[in-house]
């Protein structure tokens, strides 16, 4: 499976389940029982790479303004969920998080930005079609830390300074 499959399959689900993120994870589910184990694989390591890229200080402070708040495993639930959301949104939250306020048309943070579910999608269908637990997919685990300078998580002040379109959108 290479990344063009890869994001189709993420842009499919998601558009069939209306973006509900864990309708969304049901399908991809799915969508890959239909696939050899290999390609189940295969989609594993391009997610698990995304969710490692996507393990910085400043999406953490993104995902703080949208969440009201993330502590580590809300900050990994929101990783699926961007993940989830696409490659254009992936991209573009990673590259420039603040840039989430114009690439997200609207946010609910009761049913958005948990993808948690989305993150066990590929296990899940493995275990189904193998009677195996997935293996190691071999690719370089995430960082301890998130990369980049660490961000006062808490100050509403460093918040809104350094992401003003999300603060202004989503708590100004």
């Amino acid at each position: 499976m290479d990344e063009t499959e890869f994001w189709e399959l993420v842009d499919a689900t998601r558009e069939a389940a209306d973006g509900d993120p864990e309708e969304q994870a049901d399908l991809l589910v799915d969508r890959l029982l239909a696939l050899d184990p290999e390609m189940v694989l295969d989609f594993a390591r391009h997610f698990e790479a995304r969710f490692n890229r996507a393990y910085t200080w400043d999406l953490w402070g993104a995902a703080w303004i949208l969440l009201d708040g993330a502590s580590d495993d809300a900050f990994d639930f929101f990783r699926c969920w961007l993940i989830g959301q696409g490659r254009e949104v992936y991209e573009g939250g990673v590259h420039d998080p603040d840039s989430l306020a114009d690439l997200l048309a609207d946010f609910d943070e009761e049913i958005d930005g948990d993808g948690e579910e989305l993150g066990f999608a590929a296990d899940e269908a493995y275990e189904q079609l193998t009677g195996t637990v997935a293996p190691d997919l071999g690719i370089r685990p995430a960082a301890s830390e998130p990369l980049g300078t660490p961000i006062d998580l808490e100050s509403d002040g460093v918040l809104a300074e350094r992401y003003p379109k999300l603060w202004d959108r989503f708590r100004g």
